[in-house]
């Protein structure tokens, strides 16, 4: 079962956690289920960009971002070339790394 490694993050992971995921899960569904409060505004629909999330190790393991992923991840705030929605990441048999960006772009919260 692989592993995914969460780097620490100061309100959602302060200690990092290493978590075991069932391949075929999304990065998100793994964070959500082991108590990670990953932001998802969309309910894992692929509409927003709050599960932003960027993949240090185990990037080409993933599922290949679809055209909609793309577009949406243009808009999140600290893109990098290996930047994914966790909620559409799924996970392989490969070990990842994965940061979690310190903000996100959440209207609603914001309350714009």
């Amino acid at each position: 079962m692989p592993v995914i490694k969460i780097l620490p993050h100061a309100e959602l992971c302060p200690q990092g956690a290493e978590l075991q995921a069932a391949a075929g899960s999304t990065i998100c569904e793994v964070l959500l289920e082991n108590h990670i409060n990953i932001e998802h505004a969309c309910d894992m629909s692929c509409a927003c960009t709050t599960c932003h999330v960027i993949v240090r190790e185990g990037f080409k393991s993933l599922n290949e971002a679809d055209e909609n992923e793309d577009d949406l991840l243009d808009r999140a705030w600290g893109l990098e070339p290996n930047s994914r929605l966790s909620c559409q990441a799924i996970v392989a048999q490969q070990n990842l790394v994965v940061e979690i960006p310190k903000y996100t772009i959440n209207h609603a919260k914001e309350n714009h």
